[in-house]
């Protein structure tokens, strides 16, 4: 169910979402369009999520629907810039930082629910020059970079799993919260649930392999902890951003990052 592209020096990882939001659905409803795929998912509460999808089964639009017939976009991808490579490669500097390290990258074992959520609702530490697509910004970690994070060091992973242990699950408890609580100040809130591995391994099994890290926490927040998936989005990113600098096994960098 993925799908690796090779382009150029980049290789990148792409899954269909859609199936993560059919847990606990009353009905899934399938209809072919012109030029996409509309897939309704209807909640037994009466809401609807729909997404739209590319004839390659890229992202085109998600939106929540209420009972009531009110509709919130929660994600547009069709933004483009023209001078991107590929559509979603661009050539942006790193930000300059200029708040607390421990408030840029939270470590999850040491926060408490109030600096996670703060970290998870903070704006760019740079004025953004304009707004980006999802793509864009999965592909393009200065892009990223511009949103401070939690690291979820408090969930680690066996060497080539990606399950999460059911006593590391309780520890999501208090990411889940904190996003629980920007959702409820803004629906349209969407959280990048962001999965690496260590260096152990060939590139192509890692970025399948932290893929699935990203997507499983994603399931756990959701189906355990009522986040609404909706409002999250997965992607791997395999031995592309150590956080211990070593090619051998490290159990601290097959982890999961978080941020808006």
């Amino acid at each position: 169910g993925r799908v690796i592209v090779r382009d150029g020096g980049q290789m990148i990882i792409r899954h269909n979402e859609v199936d993560r939001f059919r847990y606990g659905a009353r009905d899934v409803q399938v209809e072919q369009q012109r030029n996409s795929t509309r897939t309704i998912i209807m909640r037994p509460d009466g809401s609807q999520i729909i997404t739209l999808t590319d004839p390659q089964g890229r992202l085109q639009r998600r939106l929540r629907r209420d009972p009531g017939g009110r509709e919130y976009v929660i994600i547009d991808n069709t933004y483009r810039d023209r001078d991107a490579v590929g559509g979603y490669y661009l050539d942006l500097p790193p930000p300059v930082i200029r708040m607390p390290r421990e408030r840029y990258i939270v470590e999850a074992e040491d926060a408490d629910e109030g600096m996670i959520y703060d970290a998870l609702t903070a704006p760019p530490v740079e004025q953004l020059a304009r707004r980006y697509s999802l793509d864009e910004i999965r592909y393009n970690s200065a892009v990223r970079e511009r949103m401070p994070r939690v690291d979820v060091n408090t969930v680690t992973f066996e060497l080539g799993s990606w399950d999460v242990d059911p006593d590391q699950a309780q520890r999501l408890q208090i990411i889940a919260d904190a996003i629980r609580r920007a959702i409820a100040r803004n629906p349209r809130e969407v959280f990048l649930i962001e999965g690496h591995t260590d260096a152990v391994g060939s590139d192509i099994d890692n970025l399948s392999l932290s893929d699935r890290r990203a997507e499983n926490v994603a399931q756990v927040l959701s189906e355990q902890f009522g986040v609404p998936p909706e409002n999250l989005t997965t992607q791997g990113y395999g031995e592309q951003y150590l956080k211990i600098q070593t090619q051998g096994p490290e159990r601290a960098n097959r982890r999961v990052t978080v941020r808006r």
